[in-house]
């Protein structure tokens, strides 16, 4: 009996050794395998990465940006609006201006968005300040398109979902700007000091997007003649319309939430935006390894539900403590929408249309990008930003109508049928 229990001590020994093995080396792998997607994706991450890192100090100044521009919710609103307009007709130039840019496309906008957020901060007459935020909404675009285009391509030639875990540099570098901006506002800097650090800091990082991949301009290609791209550019671009609309409202307002509706104070009001970007950031590093297990549908309508449960509870919080509660369930909901949604429409898009149907998806979508928080600012000076924020997390619900629409028309547009 006893040389029997030890066989079996000596089995569950082995076995359990061989269980501790077996998930090292799944651990192992996994880490190779992100390892191998950061070096394959390492310009647009830094791309992504600068992006964040602009707008996460320009949110995180909005309440010393108004003060400064001595403009109201409605007003300051109303400046912003010359800022989508100039993204979106930068996005639908996009295709063709990179063409000409050649491989170090990413660069130069990286560069160009760099140098735009400079000027801002230093515009204390509104008109001025509108015309500035022209030049910062222009570049953003622009760069948004060329990077959005270059990890599709990568994710096609390789095989890989890369989306999340760009979005997730996106995300880190706008929570790293928001933290290290709240802290500037509590020492008295202006917005002037911070932005243009911001921006110096980013012209740098642009060197790091440099390629020596003859491939690296994903728009080199001519757009091919009788091919049309149905309705994948619009179902996919409410959905990315919807997930940005919700998440810069969200950025851009929560700051103000918490300090004017909850009467926290500047550091708790800049953490607001810093919270959920975090949260973001985690949510795309979990849907980064999500994706490999689950559609991309279920990702996208389980992210809605969350997303909306998340921006409820922030706009009916009594305390900043509890606001930060919904902003980290807003935050791992919403963080999968865009990615996500940019993934789905890159893998359903017929490979000689992909880069035109993400430019046109991306102008769609970033028309919510820029023009939630305009029309946020309207709401809120007519009703208050807790009801602004109710109406969002009911409109993010309609991503749950949108998944179907889309993968039907891409399965439709790019094999043929009529239904997924």
């Amino acid at each position: 009996m006893g040389g029997v229990g030890d066989k079996r001590a000596s089995s569950g020994r082995g076995m359990t050794g061989r269980n501790l093995w077996l998930q090292w080396r799944s651990v192992h792998m996994a880490s190779l395998s992100f390892s191998a997607s950061v070096r394959l994706a390492r310009a647009p991450l830094v791309a992504f990465a600068s992006m964040g890192i602009l707008w996460g100090a320009y949110a995180a100044l909005v309440p010393d940006t108004k003060a400064m521009l001595g403009a109201s919710d409605a007003q300051f609103g109303s400046l912003m609006l010359a800022t989508p307009i100039a993204a979106v007709v930068s996005m639908l130039l996009a295709p063709r201006l990179a063409r000409h840019v050649g491989r170090h496309v990413l660069a130069v906008a990286v560069a160009a968005m760099g140098l735009a957020f400079v000027t801002p901060g230093w515009v204390h007459q509104p008109m001025f300040f509108a015309l500035a935020m022209v030049l910062a909404g222009a570049s953003t675009g622009f760069l948004d398109v060329t990077m959005t285009a270059r990890v599709s391509a990568i994710e096609t030639r390789h095989g890989l979902h890369l989306m999340n875990l760009n979005h997730a540099a996106y995300s880190f570098g706008y929570a790293g700007a928001a933290i290290g901006t709240g802290w500037a506002r509590s020492l008295g800097a202006s917005p002037a000091a911070v932005l243009t650090v911001a921006g110096l800091a980013v012209v740098l990082l642009a060197l790091l997007t440099v390629e020596k991949d003859d491939d690296a301009n994903a728009f080199s290609e001519k757009r091919p003649r009788g091919h049309s791209a149905g309705m994948v550019p619009v179902w996919g671009g409410l959905i990315v319309l919807i997930a940005f609309l919700t998440e810069n409202a969200a950025e851009n307002w929560s700051a103000l939430h918490i300090e004017r509706t909850l009467g926290g104070s500047k550091a708790e009001g800049s953490f607001g935006p810093a919270v959920l970007a975090l949260t973001m950031g985690m949510g795309r590093i979990a849907g980064q390894a999500l994706i490999v297990r689950l559609s991309e549908r279920t990702l996208l309508r389980g992210g809605a539900m969350i997303a909306a449960l998340g921006l409820a509870g922030a706009a009916l919080a009594p305390t900043p403590a509890v606001a930060y509660l919904g902003l980290i369930v807003l935050g791992m909901g919403c963080s999968v929408l865009a990615p996500t949604g940019f993934a789905l429409i890159g893998r359903l898009s017929p490979a000689t249309m992909r880069t035109q149907i993400l430019a046109r998806a991306t102008a769609l979508g970033y028309m919510g990008y820029f023009f939630g928080p305009p029309v946020l600012g309207l709401v809120s000076q007519a009703l208050g930003l807790p009801v602004a924020f109710l109406g969002v997390a009911a409109v993010v619900l309609l991503v749950l109508v949108l998944v179907p629409l889309l993968t039907a028309a891409g399965m439709k547009e790019r094999f043929g049928l009529e239904t997924p």
